[in-house]
């Protein structure tokens, strides 16, 4: 009888446990916040309160994941790059909730941000040039584009397609941003081995351009030169020549500043952190995630964390180098603005 009773006390389930889960934030100093997560806590609070209806649990059970805590585990994976493991620790739950509720996090953003566009409007567009034209002297500019490499996991399948220049995985994510750093446009989709000009050369932003005409992008070397994207001389001879690179390159460094900001703000981005160890899918998914949130951060004016490392870490695009794509109107166009400096 006894040896029944201590075979029953064997087989017994055991106690669910629970961690105690940390979803306030508002004791937190907003500076603190901003270390944690990158955002204040107003704007945490109008990221929760957008992310809401997809992420706000089903079910009505005590211990559901809430959306609140959902959005700061996926801020937290986002701006320090860290494993999953870290952030299930810090908010009480446990690792392989914590990979799902990273998941609902990515899609929602994804699904409900949708602030990354060109300029469309006559006063967007209008805004956008007199922006540029301040900066750097060169009419009729919309933005500036560049791509920058993101690390991952060398993949499983055509593993060698993602090996970029330097020599590791990566993906090719061709952005372009206006005179206020923020992302106009984006493509993350190509393998690191992908040049600049054939990403530029097959997307649906060249069509745009091409269709509408709205203004020109400012590019580096890497890309072609034509009526509507203005790339510097290779060789500038003339005092004019001369000026109109330094404009250009005026105007063109918003984009590597761009960028520099997003990876120091979210540092799952960062080569110092690794790589991403998820599917080139995904990877992808996450960068357009990011992006998002880099605008969400402008347009909800928060501040620089205190440990961000403006460290430029644009280590693309093959800038050194002139490609020999310049039809006949691209120069006609440079050659007019070479025209107006002196």
């Amino acid at each position: 009888m006894a040896a029944l009773f201590v075979a029953k006390r064997q087989n017994a389930r055991r106690p669910r446990v629970f961690k105690e889960r940390v979803v306030a934030i508002a004791d937190v100093p907003d500076w603190e916040c901003v270390g944690r997560y990158r955002l204040t806590k107003d704007a945490i609070l109008r990221l929760e309160a957008a992310l809401h209806a997809d992420l706000e649990p089903s079910t009505n059970r005590t211990m559901s994941v809430s959306s609140m805590t959902k959005v700061l585990v996926g801020l937290r994976m986002f701006s320090k790059g860290n494993f999953l493991s870290e952030s299930a620790d810090i908010h009480g739950i446990s690792k392989a909730t914590a990979g799902r509720v990273f998941n609902d996090f990515l899609d929602a953003v994804i699904r409900n941000i949708g602030n990354v566009r060109l300029p469309s409007t006559r006063d967007e567009v209008l805004r956008t040039k007199v922006g540029f034209f301040r900066k750097c002297r060169i009419p009729n500019i919309i933005g500036a584009v560049d791509g920058t490499l993101v690390p991952i996991l060398a993949p499983k399948d055509n593993g060698v397609a993602f090996i970029c220049r330097k020599g590791y995985h990566a993906i090719n994510v061709m952005a372009v941003c206006d005179h206020e750093m923020r992302f106009t446009d984006i493509v993350a989709r190509w393998p690191g081995s992908q040049h600049d000009a054939a990403v530029f050369d097959v997307s649906t932003l060249k069509d745009h351009l091409e269709t509408n005409q709205t203004g020109i992008l400012l590019g580096d070397g890497g890309y072609p030169l034509r009526p509507y994207l203005l790339t510097p001389l290779l060789n500038p001879t003339t005092p004019q020549e001369v000026a109109f690179n330094k404009a250009q390159i005026r105007g063109r460094i918003v984009i590597e500043r761009s960028f520099g900001l997003l990876k120091s703000r979210f540092r799952c981005l960062h080569r110092s952190e690794g790589a991403l160890q998820y599917t080139p899918t995904k990877c992808c998914k996450i960068v357009v995630a990011c992006v998002k949130l880099h605008n969400f951060c402008i347009e909800n004016n928060v501040p620089f964390p205190a440990d961000m490392m403006m460290d430029n870490d644009n280590d693309n695009a093959q800038a050194a180098c002139q490609i020999a794509q310049q039809n006949e109107q691209g120069q006609t166009m440079r050659r007019r603005i070479v025209n107006m400096f002196h």
